[in-house]
C-alpha cells in the first residue's frame, strides 16, 4: 500500500500534471527560453574550441559522447518511496544509471538508507522541492523554502547539494528561474511520460514510453507507484535492443555542464 503522501501526490499529479505538448505552450506563456540537450553540448564545443581545447579534454573520463551515441536519460520523480530498492535492484542488474527528482518531506527524511544508497550506486540525485507545490504560484521566499529544505536534506545524506531540480508540473517563470539560479540549480523537463499516476497497468505504461522514446529523451516516471517500477525492465530492455544508451541527465549534456536557472527540455 502506498502512504498517505504518495497518494496526495498521485491525486495533485492526476489533477494537474502537465503533457509534453501543453508544457511547451505553458513555458512560452511564461517568456522561459528552454535549451534541449543537443544545443548544450554544441555550446560546450563552441567555448572548448575558441579556448583552444580539444573537445574531449572537457569530458569526464569514461563519460558517453551523446553526440555520437543514441542516448536516452530515465527519471524518476516524487520518490522515494516503499518500491524504490526494487527499482535499484532492477538498475543495478541492468547496468543503467538513473536521475532521481526527490522530494522532501515524507521522502527524503522517511527513507535515508535508500537517498544514501542511489547516491552511492552512481544515480544522479536532483531535487524536486520539499511538498510538491507549484513553484509559480510561489512568492520568491517560499521558492527558495520549497529548494533549499530538499537541497540540505539531500546533502546531510550524501554529502553534495543537487545541481538539478524539477519543477512540480513542470511549471515555471522568471521568479522560478532567479531562485535556481541562486541556488545553483538547473531545471529540467521531459519528452516522454506515461502518466503513470493514472494507472497501474504496467504493459501500459511501458508501451507508452516506448512510443515516446527518441534520441536526447528525457523520461519521466515515478517510482512511488503501484504500476511504474515492475515497467522499467521491458522498458530498459527494448530500449536497449533499439540502440540507445541510458544515461543521467548530465551525461547527457556533456562536455556541456547544466547552467542554474537554465531550462533544460529535448
Amino acid at each position: 500500500m502506498l502512504g498517505n503522501s504518495s497518494r496526495s501526490i498521485r491525486s495533485r499529479a492526476a489533477a494537474c500534471l502537465v503533457t509534453a505538448a501543453a508544457l511547451t505552450l505553458t513555458l512560452a506563456g511564461c517568456g522561459q527560453d528552454s535549451t534541449s540537450p543537443k544545443e548544450a553540448r554544441g555550446q560546450a564545443g563552441v567555448k572548448a574550441s575558441d579556448a583552444k581545447t580539444p573537445l574531449d579534454a572537457a569530458e569526464p573520463s569514461g563519460s558517453v559522447d551523446c553526440a555520437k551515441a543514441k542516448c536516452i536519460a530515465l527519471t524518476f520523480d516524487a520518490g522515494p518511496g516503499p518500491h524504490t530498492p526494487q527499482l535499484l535492484d532492477i538498475l543495478q542488474e541492468k547496468k543503467v544509471h538513473a536521475t532521481f527528482f526527490l522530494l522532501g518531506k515524507n521522502h527524503v527524511d522517511t527513507y535515508p538508507d535508500t537517498v544514501r544508497r542511489a547516491a552511492a550506486e552512481g544515480h544522479e540525485i536532483a531535487n524536486h522541492t520539499w511538498t510538491h507545490r507549484r513553484l509559480d504560484q510561489l512568492k520568491p521566499a517560499e521558492i527558495r523554502s520549497e529548494l533549499g529544505r530538499t537541497q540540505q536534506a539531500i546533502k546531510a545524506l550524501t554529502g553534495r547539494e543537487p545541481m538539478l531540480m524539477r519543477p512540480p508540473q513542470g511549471r515555471t517563470d522568471g521568479e522560478v528561474k532567479d531562485v535556481s539560479k541562486e541556488l545553483g540549480l538547473s531545471q529540467v523537463l521531459w519528452s516522454a511520460t506515461a502518466k503513470d499516476y493514472a494507472t497501474t497497468d504496467s504493459a501500459l505504461i511501458q508501451q507508452r514510453i516506448l512510443d515516446q522514446a527518441g534520441r536526447d529523451g528525457i523520461i519521466l516516471l515515478h517510482d512511488i507507484y503501484d504500476g511504474t517500477v515492475p515497467a522499467v525492465p521491458g522498458i530498459i530492455d527494448e530500449l536497449k535492443k533499439r540502440g540507445y544508451t541510458f544515461v543521467t541527465v548530465p551525461q547527457l549534456l556533456a562536455p556541456g555542464t547544466a547552467q542554474p536557472g537554465t531550462v533544460y527540455r529535448p
